[in-house]
């Protein structure tokens, strides 16, 4: 049995290289949901002070938890696509980390 040692480093580098990729985008990204997400819960407690609106709070921090969970959910669907790949996690993880 002939195994093709170029074609495994070539899938080896090329999921690496795309976990990489994906990893480091999530990470940006995730940080500028995460600031536009902060400043319209910091806009919405600024016009209660001020007597604009009113807020539930604790519906306010219930939606906040189903959000997480259906966040979860989502990347645990993702994970299951994409390619198992010991390269491809180990580059999406270095490129969460670097970003």
């Amino acid at each position: 049995m002939d195994m093709n040692v170029n074609g495994m480093i070539g899938d080896v580098g090329v999921g690496g290289i795309i976990g990489f990729v994906t990893g480091y985008a999530l990470k940006k990204l995730l940080k500028l949901a995460m600031a536009l997400i902060g400043a319209y819960v910091l806009s919405l407690f600024y016009l209660q002070q001020k007597g604009v609106i009113t807020i539930n709070t604790d519906k306010l921090f219930n939606l906040t938890g189903n959000l997480t969970q259906q966040v979860i959910g989502l990347g645990q669907k993702v994970v299951g696509i994409l390619p198992g790949t010991g390269a491809f996690v180990a580059g999406f993880y270095i490129g969460f980390k670097k970003g």
